[in-house]
């Protein structure tokens, strides 16, 4: 029962992170990227039902990151192995970005920059839960 709570923990700083570093990209793909730059003029967004069911996925994948995340890091504190969870979600959601844009049919810059911001994401939030972990937050994985 204290791994499912310390997973369930993990998740949830996890999904915090990671919604939070999307409507930070969100706010800045709005303001500074699809206003000064006249090729990411898609990544424009108002509030609507795209938004937040791309809000709403980010959160899901930021839970499910940081309840894998956990038992990735385990007690060897590996860097590669962190370094390739990272990567590995962040490049699932990121080639998802590029696959879109390459099915469309405007450029495919606006789907490059927001395949770099997924991993960026990533990354961040696996930062935000080392730091969760150090500060005993959530407890690393213990292999009883």
């Amino acid at each position: 029962m204290a791994e499912r709570l310390e997973s369930l923990k993990a998740g949830i700083v996890g999904g915090f992170s990671l919604f939070f570093i999307f409507a930070i990209a969100n706010l800045l793909n709005t303001l500074v990227l699809g206003k000064y730059f006249q090729t990411l003029a898609s990544l424009q967004s108002d509030v609507n039902w795209h938004l937040l069911v791309s809000g709403a996925i980010a959160t899901f994948s930021g839970f499910l990151f940081g309840v894998t995340y956990r038992y990735i890091i385990r007690s060897d504190q590996n860097p590669q192995l962190k370094a390739g969870g990272v990567l590995a979600f962040g490049l699932v959601r990121g080639l998802t970005q590029i696959e879109l844009g390459w099915n469309s049919h405007s450029t495919i810059w606006p789907f490059v920059v927001l395949a770099f911001e997924s991993v960026l994401c990533f990354a961040i939030a696996g930062i935000a839960l080392n730091m969760a972990i150090k500060l005993r937050w959530v407890k690393p994985f213990s292999s009883i």
